[in-house]
């Protein structure tokens, strides 16, 4: 009795922190959401080029899991940095130049090892691992998907022989 106990330092950063990012990241993807269905004028556009989000994700994770590591706060800032790559791969800009210059500006990060290096080492493995699945599943499997699930071009467009 009259002793309580608290949980405070880091825990509690981490805490408060966890609680914020989960506002902020399903607001940031609803505003990509509204960006790609602006740009595309298609719901189901905009939904395809999300899609490649499960895609950096699953990389993030596995690279999270093989270093060894913890979802910590600067992992979730590399999930955060992630998504907005992976979702420029997914309109299929020029992808391997997209990823490989994200990647290879990343692997100082990813090789530190003194002060600051806990910060640097989570940011850059989540980034590089999820660019690793992100950059192979765009390539192959997000032309399948919009090849089956895309907007059909106008047939004028396919007569004239542009397919």
């Amino acid at each position: 009795p009259g002793y309580r106990l608290a949980w405070g330092g880091q825990f509690e950063n981490q805490q408060r922190a966890a609680a914020r990012l989960a506002v902020v990241v399903p607001v940031a993807l609803l505003l990509i959401f509204f960006l790609l269905f602006s740009t595309f004028g298609s719901v189901r556009q905009a939904l395809l080029v999300l899609s490649n989000v499960p895609f950096a994700m699953i990389g993030g994770i596995f690279g999270l899991l093989i270093a060894g590591e913890y979802l910590s706060v600067p992992a979730s800032v590399g999930f955060i940095a992630l998504l907005g790559i992976a979702v420029l791969n997914g309109v299929l800009r020029p992808v391997m130049m997209t990823a490989s210059i994200a990647a290879f500006g990343l692997v100082p990060m990813l090789f530190a090892s003194g002060p600051g290096s806990e910060v640097q080492r989570p940011l850059a493995i989540v980034v590089i691992g999820g660019l690793l699945t992100s950059t192979a599943l765009t390539l192959v499997l997000l032309p399948i998907l919009f090849r089956r699930f895309g907007v059909k071009p106008p047939v004028a467009f396919l007569e004239q022989g542009h397919v």
